[in-house]
């Protein structure tokens, strides 16, 4: 069996570390040529030096400038981009009382906007080529809603929004857009939260663990993939069953 994303070009957001990284590593395995796109220069360098066939690039994807010269050079290098997979995200959790506006629009800017400026502007690659995968990150957050994440929910509720309405707008012209909804994965960003919390979430999950990037990263892989050509607009939970 050939490899599952062979001569592909792919750009992952955020993909310096985390599930992002596991990505990028995972589509490089099946074939593509990948795209490490993040906002930390030295952390984009360490992790295109970590991933064979993979090429690094400085993003913002609070700017819009900043992905439209990344786009260029990747147009001008390889002609396509197939697969675009949004992951970029922060988080600045804090109680609705107690949240300031800047923890609002921080949040807002990168994972909602962010997903939109990125979109939008690869987008007419594709639609030239008259084909291609967009996969955005989500979360079980952006389907029940979480205790101090008023704005992260926010936004992951949106990119489902985002999804949906995409997944209407660009299905009938060949290019498919679906979104991922991890639960807790083992990341940075996660292991951060207290210890007490973290043990209440692995009790919630039916399967009584965190999940990892890499199994987060065979889900991007599944949906980015011709295996996934008729799958269109899902909003695909994974998360060990912790909403059950």
């Amino acid at each position: 069996m050939g490899k599952r994303l062979e001569d592909k070009v792919a750009i992952v957001t955020g993909s310096a570390k985390g599930i992002g990284f596991a990505t990028a590593q995972r589509f490089a395995q099946e074939g593509a040529k990948v795209i490490i796109a993040d906002v930390n220069p030295v952390a984009v360098e360490n992790a295109a030096a970590q991933i064979p066939g993979s090429e690094g690039y400085v993003m913002n994807v609070t700017e819009r400038a900043s992905i439209q010269a990344a786009v260029d050079q990747i147009m001008q290098r390889y002609g396509r981009i197939d697969i675009l997979i949004n992951n970029a995200g922060i988080t600045q959790d804090a109680r609705l009382v107690k949240m300031t506006e800047a923890q609002f629009d921080a949040v807002i800017d990168v994972n909602l906007k962010g997903v939109f400026n990125c979109t939008q502007l690869i987008v007419p690659h594709m639609l030239e080529a008259g084909q291609g995968a967009i996969v955005n990150a989500s979360s079980v957050v952006g389907i029940y809603g979480n205790f101090g994440q008023t704005n992260y929910s926010a936004t992951k509720f949106g990119v489902i929004g985002f999804t949906k309405t995409w997944a209407r707008e660009l299905g009938p012209k060949g290019i498919r857009v679906n979104a991922v909804c991890p639960g807790f994965i083992s990341t940075e960003m996660v292991k951060a939260m207290p210890e007490n919390i973290l043990k209440d979430i692995e009790k919630r999950s039916w399967l009584g663990r965190l999940g990892t990037p890499e199994e987060m990263a065979n889900v991007y892989l599944f949906l980015a993939s011709d295996e996934a050509s008729y799958v269109n607009g899902v909003a695909l939970e994974a998360s060990g069953g912790i909403s059950l």
